[in-house]
């Protein structure tokens, strides 16, 4: 009646592996917009950018809002009428994105791609949980692949519109989704994943508020600048509507039997920590923003140029996973570790502050993205595998949610804005100091556009500076908290105490037994949803 594997019992093993990779393939880097080829929207749409960052948040939001009753869905479906109705879902979002011009479209798709793909992918996580049983070895190759895709995916969006345009892309990815349902339907087996369990004490609500005080938030990240912040009604608006949101929020989960999300794991000590180093991850990770900016303005990078860039971090993102998976079979202690991806990201800042000059040439980009790489796929795996450690399951199963929009969205959205207008305000500073230097007998009519435009490129240089200079001296506090924090043998070696109450009926014991067992496996597959 059931069957807790993906596929038949008739099909091989290697099979299923393979069927298992091409998914993830196919599926992580899946979204509403691809940050590669956002250029080419603004120019295929005629919307501005904004939109489609607004896009790019929301499919982040989508799996972070689908996480909380993850658990319930898996259990409610067969697993494969669920894997090929998805699928198809999927494919046809892609598509619908592939032939709108509108910026709204992309939006709306986006959430619900990141709402879909969030099912899909937990499927996956817990088969490939079972072949490597040890759940940090698990974060690091799984990370390293993912990660890897995307730069991948990012990369060759930017070829196919180059060669094609924007919307050949999409269609590609529905037609890889379309293909991928239909062998799964041949493949997977029909059954129950486990006890099958009601889906009407989903509360719907709560998702809509989680959904509303998030793409709220991503609206003022993504129009501040445009918008001049606290300046526009919009922004205020959009701002009080994310705070009344999340408000009716909290308040309503405890009004709830069941409620959707729990906020006990947020007063875990190792939970609050690695919350607090996800939010300087962010800060680190916000300076993509700087690089483009720096890469596309100054230094005249193309669009595939500048894709490129991101395709150098494979080799550190490589390392770091092969470090994680050697660092977690020896159970040596996080903090090293830890240390090593901030001391990485701070090498790549500290590069970049020295290093950005208008000769900058592109073999100097081989060392900072390296570090970046490594930086970037270290600290996924260290810090999350750190802040979700020692938790009660249930409780953490309901808040992981909001982890995950933690992590990928506001710690980077936020960082990432705060960025946009710092650079803003210093160059016109810079511009204004530079100013003293101009005169007629400096700068002729004739030589005045070139003059220009060197002055221009030298502000966005010297704010780009500045703001990096800050995140070194920021950056220096973190390696000293990091340094002083209590990382230990202990975090690897702890024994949980599940409490289980007795049913009233066969039914409900049967129900309890089975979940203890199921959010083991689903907690340690939640770690990688993003």
């Amino acid at each position: 009646m059931y069957n807790k594997g993906l596929y038949n019992d008739w099909v091989p093993k290697p099979i299923q592996l393979l069927l298992i990779v091409l998914l993830l393939a196919v599926v992580m880097p899946l979204g509403g917009v691809y940050t590669g080829n956002i250029s080419y929207l603004v120019g295929g749409t005629g919307a501005m950018t904004e939109y489609f960052m607004w896009a790019n948040y929301a499919t982040t939001i989508g799996m972070g809002a689908c996480m909380p009753i993850v658990l319930r869905m898996k259990m409610r479906f067969k697993v494969r009428d669920k894997m090929t109705l998805l699928l198809v879902l999927l494919g046809l979002l892609s598509y619908i994105n592939g032939t709108t011009v509108q910026p709204m479209v992309f939006v709306f798709t986006a959430l619900f791609i990141g709402f879909l793909k969030m099912m899909v992918t937990i499927e996956l996580f817990l088969p490939l949980m079972a072949m490597i049983g040890n759940r940090g070895m698990f974060y690091g190759l799984f990370y390293t692949f993912v990660l890897v895709m995307n730069q991948v995916a990012a990369y060759y969006a930017v070829v196919v519109s180059i060669n094609y345009n924007w919307q050949h892309f999409y269609v590609i990815a529905a037609v890889l989704c379309f293909i991928l349902a239909l062998i799964h339907w041949i493949f997977m087996h029909n059954k129950y994943f486990a006890l099958k369990v009601p889906l009407h004490y989903i509360d719907w609500m709560s998702i809509i508020l989680f959904v509303s005080t998030f793409m709220f938030s991503a609206y003022v990240f993504s129009f501040g600048k445009q918008q001049d912040w606290w300046n526009s009604k919009n922004i205020m608006n959009a701002s009080i509507a994310a705070f009344v949101s999340f408000a009716l929020l909290v308040v309503r989960q405890f009004t709830l039997k069941r409620p959707y999300l729990s906020f006990k794991i947020f007063t875990k000590n190792n939970v609050q920590h690695g919350l607090f180093m996800l939010l300087w991850l962010g800060m680190f990770l916000g300076t993509t923003s700087l690089q483009n900016t720096f890469a596309v303005g100054v230094l005249g990078y193309d669009q595939l140029t500048n894709a490129g860039l991101n395709m150098l971090m494979i080799p550190g993102i490589i390392l770091a996973g092969i470090t994680a998976v050697f660092w977690f079979k020896k159970e040596i202690p996080l903090k090293m570790y830890i240390f090593s991806g901030f001391s990485a990201m701070m090498g790549y800042a500290l590069i970049m502050y020295f290093s950005m000059v208008l000769e900058f040439n592109y073999e100097n980009w081989y060392l900072p993205m390296f570090l970046k790489g490594y930086g970037m796929c270290s600290l996924f795996i260290s810090v999350w595998f750190y802040t979700l450690d020692k938790l009660e399951l249930d409780d953490m199963l309901a808040a992981i949610g909001l982890v995950l929009v933690w992590r990928t969205f506001l710690a980077v959205g936020f960082f990432s804005a705060l960025y946009s207008w710092f650079q803003y305000r210093f160059q016109i500073t810079v511009v204004g100091d530079l100013a003293v230097y101009i005169d007629g007998m400096t700068v002729t009519p004739q030589t005045l556009a070139s003059n220009m435009k060197t002055l221009q490129l030298n502000a966005i240089i010297v704010s780009g500076k500045k703001i990096f200079g800050y995140i070194i001296l920021t950056g220096f506090g973190v390696l000293l908290y990091v340094m002083t924090h209590h990382f230990g043998r202990e975090r690897f070696q702890y024994l949980r105490f599940i409490r289980v109450l007795g049913g009233k009926s066969v039914i409900a014991r049967r129900r309890l037994r089975e979940r203890k067992k199921l959010l083991e496996e689903i907690k340690d597959a939640a770690g990688p949803a993003v």
